[in-house]
């Protein structure tokens, strides 16, 4: 039979359950955007830049079993997507790229968009598919496919040249999708080495990733069984309820909460489950970690890089944990008295932290304390949290309690601002029945606000949050900390009550702490029964650090030479003296 390119691209995504495609129709893929819109499975989404797409596609891929996908023009809609396709891979995100591609029939050199897409996506994708003719295009989209979310998923690249696109050629067959097999990796041995060096330990800790994503009800049981803390990463923080007595807060060293700090402070064995000890989670690899470390991840290469493991095992961290549960089942439980004595340590070290947020209220500014007590309040655990990255990002990851596995979203080891407003939509797309919140700074909301027309557009009513300091706040405090200094991080003034209005957003101020319930209920209200994206100004209080701010500064240090030490901090004191 004889079928346009267009039209097998179209067949295979539709195979594979593609709901959404994100990008901007250019000359090169207009076939491909026709076809489209001839299907009832498919709305291809209109944005209003590449990089947008890229994220709102990791909004999806985040909180759905969908897997977010581009269809973008070479060249500038590579270049202009290419912080969305590195942090879908730096953070193990499923994505599909499809791209256009510029003629290979034509013998004619400096097309336009012409150049190497393959040399320019090698280092942040796992694959890179060249169509050259249409027998080709089904199988590489689902070997595309495969490839993008299998082991530790990422984002995958399929370059279609124009020609193909709008031609006709010969193909014998349209198949359907086939789902391959999981391959096993681990074996009961490891299983039963696990369980073993777990239960010999008198303090065992656990400490999960968005790896683990799918693991929590195992982690759960666990957790119970050993009467093991359980700390998270941030892109993890979702992947162990908040309201568990056993969960202690983001990270275990010195940039996490003091209920994490003290619950892991004599841990001998650990179970890691989904995580790779990256740069953030550690605290700028500050955290101590025990010799009796048991590392679960689906990518071997992460084994052993920054913290050597007594027992590895490679594998869905689902099967893993589950088979580990039932193993610990008939093992002995713990005496009553140890039990109540860790819950109680970590409940009071949470209340305590969370009430230093809470001084007296404000009239000028809004306290992330209150803020993020009363966003606890007015949300169900049905909502989806979406933060950028910045000092709100730490702020959440510290006050905002998550319940429920892919409901909160960060960029995490790619780490690129403007992730929020794009990403929210995304999500949104991808559960229409759920509240989807967007926090993000005011630095990251310049990047990408305007995509908010993309969501106005498509009546998504996202409610974003933006945290308005007149700074990049994470920076300048990093800069004020040792320099005294604010150099380039300090904004100039633009109205974002003027973005909602040419987006055609609602605008919502909230300008101090007394305003905080009643503008977050407002705006709550206007988005479910008006069906309006809403935008909240919060004129927010960044006085107060982290203890990942803290941690961070103090870790870093401490690995200076005596020499550097004594200038940095000689430096710091003059400058806090005489300015």
């Amino acid at each position: 039979m004889k079928k346009t390119g267009a039209k097998l691209v179209v067949h295979a995504l539709e195979e594979i359950g593609i709901k959404y495609t994100f990008g901007i129709p250019g000359v090169h893929n207009t076939e491909i955007y026709d076809e489209l819109n001839n299907s009832e499975k498919i709305t291809p989404i209109l944005v209003t830049h590449e990089g947008g797409a890229a994220f709102m596609a990791i909004g999806v891929s985040a909180t759905s079993e969908q897997t977010g996908t581009l269809v973008i023009v070479p060249a500038a809609g590579t270049t202009n997507a290419m912080s969305g396709i590195g942090e879908a891979f730096l953070d193990g995100i499923p994505m599909l790229i499809i791209s256009g591609g510029t003629r290979k029939d034509s013998g004619r050199s400096y097309q336009l968009h012409q150049m190497n897409q393959g040399n320019l996506v090698n280092e942040i994708t796992k694959g890179y598919f060249l169509i050259s003719t249409h027998k080709e295009i089904i199988p590489s989209i689902y070997k595309a496919y495969q490839l993008a979310t299998e082991g530790e998923p990422g984002p995958v690249f399929v370059e279609i040249p124009v020609e193909i696109q709008m031609f006709q050629g010969e193909v014998s067959e349209m198949p359907s999708y086939q789902k391959p097999q999981k391959v096993q990796r681990y074996t009961q041995s490891d299983i039963e080495k696990a369980v073993e060096l777990l239960l010999k330990a008198k303090n065992p800790g656990i400490y999960v990733g968005w790896g683990a994503a799918e693991a929590t009800k195992s982690i759960i049981e666990i957790a119970e069984k050993l009467n093991a803390p359980v700390s998270t990463t941030l892109q993890g923080k979702a992947s162990f309820p908040a309201s568990h007595p056993l969960h202690t807060g983001f990270g275990f060293g010195a940039n996490s909460v003091p209920a994490s700090q003290k619950a892991f402070k004599n841990c001998d064995a650990m179970l890691a489950v989904g995580v790779r000890f990256s740069e953030i989670g550690t605290g700028s690899f500050g955290a101590v970690v025990p010799e009796n470390l048991i590392h679960i991840d689906i990518n071997p290469e992460v084994f052993h890089k920054n913290y050597p493991a007594k027992i590895t095992l490679e594998g869905d961290s689902f099967e893993i944990c589950e088979k580990i549960a039932q193993k610990l089942k008939n093992s002995p439980n713990k005496n009553s008295e140890s039990i109540n004595k860790l819950q109680d340590l970590i409940k009071t070290e949470k209340l305590n932290y969370v009430q230093t947020w809470k001084k007296e209220k404000q009239n000028q500014k809004v306290s992330p304390g209150f803020f993020f007590e009363a966003l606890n309040k007015l949300t169900s655990k049905d909502s989806i949290f979406i933060v950028d990255d910045g000092n709100h990002t730490y702020l959440a990851t510290e006050l905002l309690s998550v319940d429920k596995s892919r409901h909160f979203v960060s960029p995490t080891d790619f780490n690129c601002m403007g992730f929020c407003v794009p990403a929210a939509i995304g999500a949104k797309m991808a559960n229409p029945n759920k509240q989807v919140i967007g926090i993000v700074g005011d630095g990251g909301f310049l990047m990408t606000g305007m995509e908010m027309l993309t969501a106005v557009m498509y009546e998504q009513e996202v409610v974003y949050f933006v945290f308005n300091d007149g700074e990049l706040g994470q920076i300048s405090q990093f800069q004020k900390i040792p320099l005294n200094r604010k150099t380039a991080t300090v904004l100039g003034q633009f109205n974002i009550k003027g973005i909602a209005d040419a987006c055609g957003a609602e605008y919502l101020l909230m300008p101090n702490d007394f305003a905080i319930d009643e503008t977050l209920k407002k705006a709550f209200d206007i988005a479910k029964q008006q069906k309006k994206v809403v935008v909240v100004d919060v004129v927010i209080d960044y006085s107060k650090k982290t203890n990942m701010t803290k941690g961070v500064v103090m870790t870093n240090l401490g690995r200076f030479s005596f020499s550097e030490k004594v200038r940095f901090i000689s430096r710091a004191i003059k400058r806090q003296i005489f300015g």
